[in-house]
C-alpha cells in the first residue's frame, strides 16, 4: 500500500510539473523583476547624488566668483573717490557703470534708516543681507525678494567718508547664481533644488519629493544657500527582500521550475532538500516553494496589526544597537544628528513608541516636524517605525510643537510626536512624546530605550496606514475665534529663524495685531541668532527692531515655538515669571481660588502676587512634562517656568505653548488702558540674575547638588534663617531674597539663581552659596 501510494503520488507530480514549473516561473520574474527595479531606483539615486555635488560646485563657483567681482570693482578709482568723499550717489554710479549687467546699486549709511521707514516695501529679506554683511563685517550674498522677483543681492561694508559705516547694495540676476543648474540633467525621479530657508529658489525634478529633500541637503559654503536633493524610497521586494536577495530567489526558483518541467518532477538527490523526511525516506521530493524562499531568506516573526496591542507584544530577535542611551533624557528624547541619532534609530524609536501606544488600545499618532534641516528624514523614519508596530499616522508636516499637541487633541489620536530640537545647536534633534494624553518623562522615556535595546518591539504583518493632513488653519481659527485685542497693538515678532516664524505672525494678525516680522524665514542652520529666548543676548535684535519700528512690543519665540520671551517698547526683557503673574491675575479674576503652578526657578514675590489675587500658589519641578503631570493631577488653571514654557488650561488644553501665551499676554495688555510698557512695569520685582549655569563633570551635577542638600540639612546648617526647599535641587527663602542650585536634566551643568529686595541683599545670598560651591567645586570658575 505504501508503494502504490507514493507511486500515485509521483504519477501526480509527473501530471502537474509543468504547471508546477509555470508557477515557479512566474513568480521567479516576480522576484527577478523587483531586484532589476530594486538596482535602477539605487543607480537613479547615485546619479542624482552626483548631480548633486556637480550642482554645489557649481553654484559655489558662481557664488565666489559674484563676490570676488564685487570687491574688486569697490577697488575701482572712481568708486573709492565718491566714496571718501562721502558721495552714496556717485559711489552708486561708479559701481554700476564699472560692472556691465549689474540691474541696481544702492549705498546706505549703517543706520540703515530709509529701509527701515518702510521695511515691507524694502524687503526684509534685503534687510537681512545688510544686517548680516554689516554684523560679520565682511561681504555676503544672498537670493532676495527684488524688483518683482526673485534676485541675486550682494552687499559689502564699506566706510562712506566722514559719515562713517555704510553697506553697498548690489541687486544682480539670479542667473548669475543659479545659471549652472541649467547645465545639468536631474533624473526625472528624484528631486534636486537651491533652497534657502525654507523656499526653494530653483527646483528640479519631481516636487513631490521637496519635503524630504533635506536628507541630502549640501550647504553652500560661505552663504545661507544649500542644494537639497531626494530620491524616491527603494521599493523593497517581496517579503521585505532587497535587489540581491530577490535575484537569488528569482534564480533558484527558476532552476527548480527548470528542473520539474524538464525531469517530469524527478529531482536530483543531490539537490539539498529541506523537506526531505529525516527517516530514509525513500521518494525525491523538492523543496516546497516556502521552503525554498527560507532558503534564501528566513522570514521575520511577525504579529498582526489587530493583535499588536493586546497583551506583551512577541519579541523580534534584538537588532545590533548603536543608540546611545544618554540622548533618553528626561524630558524628552534628544542627541546630534549623525553621531547620536539617524534615520535607522528613529525607526527604532518610532516602532518603540508604537508599540507602547499600541498596548494602551491607542493606535492613531499625529507626526511634525520643526525647521531642522535633518527634520525631514527623522520624521520620515519615525513614521516608518511607527507603521511598522502597526500604529496609523497622521503626518501633519512642518509645525510648532504645539500645533503637533493641538493635532492631538483636533484629531481624537491622544497620541503625538514632536520632532524638534527644541532650542539646541542646528547640529541637534530629537523627540516630544505624548502618548494617551500624557507627555512621557523620566522612567516612561528610558522604557523605550529598554524596549529598543531588548528587542521588546512590536511588528505588525502589515503596516500601518499613512495620511497627511493640515491643521494649522484650524490651530489659528480656534485661537482667533477666542481671543481678539480691544485694540491694535503693533507687535515685532522674532523667531529666531525657527518654525514658529511659519505661523506666529499670521496667528497674531488674525486675533488684530499688527506684526512685523523678524528672522521669521525657517532656516534650520538658525543663521542670526540662537533660537532660546531665555538668553538676554539672543534679545538683543528684537530689542533695536522694536525701537526701530516704535513697537508696543517684541515676543521671541524658541526654535519650536513651546516657550515664549518679551521685550517691551522701551527694550526692557520682561523675564517669564513676572510674565506668568500677569497672566496670574487675569486667570483668577475669572477663576477664584484657581491653582497656579511655577517652577523653582521663579521669584519669591511669584507666590505673594497669586495669594493676593485670591489664588493658590504651588512651587513645583522644572521641567515641561512634569509641570504638565503636576497640573492633571492639582486640575490648576495655569502653570509657567522661568525658561518662557506658559501652560494654560483656562480657554486651552494645558499644554505649553508660546504662540498661544504671545496672544493671551496681547489680550491683556489691549484691554489696559496704559502702555504695555507701563503695564508690564507695574508688576513686583526684586534685583536678580538670570539663570547661571556651571558646568562641570559629567555625571556629578546630582550627586553635587545631593551633597549641598545633605549640609543644609546637617546640623551645621550653613543657611541657617533660611526656608529649605529641596523638590528640586536646593532653595533657600530668606525673607529679603532667595538662592538656588539645581542639576540640569539635560546637560552637565548646575543651574543656579538669585534674588534679593536689593543689591546688598542679594550679594550676602550668592556669598553663601558661593563658599558652599566652591568647597565642593575648587577653583572652577562660578560666574557670580
Amino acid at each position: 500500500m505504501s508503494g502504490s501510494g507514493e507511486g500515485r503520488q509521483k504519477q501526480s507530480l509527473g501530471r502537474n510539473a509543468p504547471l508546477l514549473g509555470a508557477a515557479l516561473l512566474l513568480l521567479a520574474g516576480w522576484f527577478g523583476w523587483s531586484a532589476v527595479q530594486q538596482w535602477r531606483q539605487q543607480a537613479s539615486g547615485d546619479t542624482l547624488a552626483q548631480v548633486r555635488d556637480e550642482a554645489v560646485q557649481g553654484v559655489q563657483q558662481a557664488a565666489s566668483g559674484q563676490l570676488q567681482q564685487l570687491q574688486q570693482h569697490l577697488k575701482g578709482d572712481r568708486v573709492q573717490q565718491s566714496l571718501q568723499a562721502g558721495d552714496a550717489a556717485g559711489a552708486a554710479q561708479a559701481l554700476r557703470e564699472s560692472w556691465s549687467g549689474v540691474e541696481q546699486v544702492d549705498v546706505l549709511t549703517a543706520g540703515l534708516a530709509d529701509a527701515y521707514a518702510d521695511a515691507a516695501t524694502f524687503g526684509y529679506a534685503r534687510l537681512a543681507l545688510l544686517e548680516s554683511v554689516l554684523a560679520d563685517g565682511k561681504p555676503g550674498l544672498r537670493v532676495v525678494r527684488d524688483g518683482g522677483g526673485n534676485r541675486l543681492g550682494l552687499a559689502a561694508p564699506v566706510q562712506l567718508g566722514s559719515l562713517g559705516p555704510a553697506v553697498v547694495y548690489v541687486r544682480q540676476p539670479l542667473l548669475r547664481l543659479t545659471s549652472p543648474l541649467d547645465q545639468l540633467r536631474t533624473p526625472s525621479s528624484g528631486f534636486l533644488s537651491l533652497r534657502q530657508g525654507a523656499h526653494d529658489i530653483v527646483a528640479q525634478g519631481n516636487t513631490s519629493l521637496s519635503d524630504s529633500a533635506e536628507a541630502m541637503a549640501r550647504p553652500i559654503k560661505g552663504t545661507p544657500l544649500r542644494l537639497t536633493a531626494s530620491a524616491p524610497n527603494i521599493d523593497p521586494g517581496p517579503l521585505g527582500l532587497g535587489a540581491l536577495p530577490s535575484a537569488i530567489v528569482a534564480l533558484l526558483l527558476a532552476f527548480i521550475a527548470v528542473l520539474l518541467v524538464v525531469g517530469r518532477g524527478r529531482l536530483p538527490k543531490s539537490l539539498p532538500l529541506p523537506a526531505r523526511r529525516a527517516a530514509g525516506a525513500e521518494a525525491d521530493h523538492g523543496p516546497t516553494l516556502r521552503e525554498s524562499l527560507q532558503m534564501a531568506a528566513p522570514a521575520m516573526p511577525a504579529v498582526d496589526a489587530d493583535d499588536a496591542g493586546a497583551g506583551t507584544p512577541p519579541a523580534v530577535p534584538p537588532p545590533p544597537v548603536d543608540l546611545p542611551a544618554g540622548i533618553f533624557r528626561a524630558y524628552d528624547i534628544r542627541g546630534v544628528v549623525g553621531t547620536e541619532l539617524n534615520a535607522r534609530n528613529a525607526a527604532l524609536i518610532g516602532q518603540a513608541i508604537g508599540t507602547v501606544a499600541l498596548e494602551q488600545g491607542l493606535r492613531e499618532v499625529v507626526v511634525g516636524r520643526d525647521g531642522r534641516l535633518s527634520g525631514p528624514e527623522l520624521s520620515a523614519s519615525l513614521a516608518e517605525g511607527l507603521r511598522r508596530a502597526g500604529c496609523s499616522v497622521i503626518d501633519i508636516g512642518l509645525a510648532p510643537t504645539p500645533l503637533v499637541y493641538f493635532a492631538a487633541y483636533h484629531l481624537r489620536t491622544g497620541t503625538c510626536v514632536a520632532v524638534t530640537g527644541s532650542h539646541n545647536p542646528p547640529e541637534y534633534n530629537g523627540f516630544k512624546v505624548v502618548i494617551g494624553g500624557e507627555t512621557l518623562s523620566g522612567d516612561a522615556i528610558t522604557d523605550l530605550y529598554q524596549r529598543i535595546s531588548e528587542g521588546r518591539l512590536a511588528q505588525a504583518a502589515a503596516p500601518g496606514d499613512y495620511q497627511q493632513r493640515e491643521v494649522a488653519a484650524d490651530y489659528i481659527q480656534r485661537i482667533a475665534d477666542d481671543v481678539q485685542l480691544d485694540r491694535p497693538l503693533k507687535v515685532v515678532a522674532d523667531a529666531g529663524n525657527g518654525v514658529a516664524g511659519a505661523f506666529a505672525p499670521q496667528l497674531l494678525e488674525a486675533i488684530g495685531a499688527e506684526v512685523i516680522p523678524l528672522y521669521c524665514d525657517v532656516d534650520g542652520t538658525f543663521p542670526n541668532h540662537h533660537p532660546d529666548p531665555s538668553e538676554p543676548a539672543n534679545l538683543e535684535d528684537l530689542v533695536q527692531t522694536v525701537k526701530r519700528f516704535g513697537a508696543d512690543l517684541g515676543v521671541a519665540f524658541d526654535g519650536d515655538g513651546d516657550r515664549l520671551g518679551v521685550v517691551t517698547g522701551e527694550g526692557k526683557i520682561i523675564y517669564a515669571d513676572r510674565l506668568l503673574m500677569l497672566f496670574a491675575a487675569d486667570v483668577l479674576m475669572r477663576n477664584p481660588g484657581a491653582m497656579v503652578i511655577y517652577d523653582v526657578k521663579c521669584t519669591g514675590k511669584l507666590s505673594d502676587h497669586v495669594l493676593r489675587n485670591g489664588g493658590s500658589p504651588l512651587m513645583w519641578k522644572t521641567g515641561h512634562s512634569l509641570m504638565k503631570a503636576k497640573m492633571r493631577e492639582t486640575d490648576a488653571e495655569l502653570a509657567g517656568e522661568m525658561s518662557g514654557h506658559f501652560f494654560f488650561k483656562e480657554r486651552w488644553f494645558g499644554f505649553d505653548d508660546g504662540l498661544y501665551a504671545a496672544a493671551r499676554l496681547l489680550e491683556i495688555l489691549a484691554q489696559r488702558e496704559e502702555t504695555p510698557h507701563e503695564v508690564l512695569e507695574e508688576l513686583p520685582d526684586m534685583v536678580s540674575t538670570p539663570e547661571l549655569k556651571v558646568p562641570v563633570a559629567s555625571g556629578t551635577p546630582h550627586a553635587l547638588v545631593a551633597m549641598l542638600v545633605a549640609a543644609a540639612q546637617s546640623e551645621d546648617n550653613p543657611y541657617a534663617g533660611g526656608r529649605l526647599s529641596t523638590i528640586d535641587g536646593l532653595r533657600v527663602d530668606y525673607p529679603d531674597g532667595w538662592g538656588l542650585v539645581r542639576a540640569s536634566n539635560t546637560t552637565p551643568v548646575l543651574v543656579l539663581r538669585f534674588e534679593g529686595n536689593d543689591t546688598a541683599a542679594l550679594e550676602r545670598i550668592q556669598a553663601l552659596f558661593r563658599s558652599q560651591l566652591q568647597g565642593l567645586l575648587g577653583d572652577t570658575p562660578l560666574g557670580f
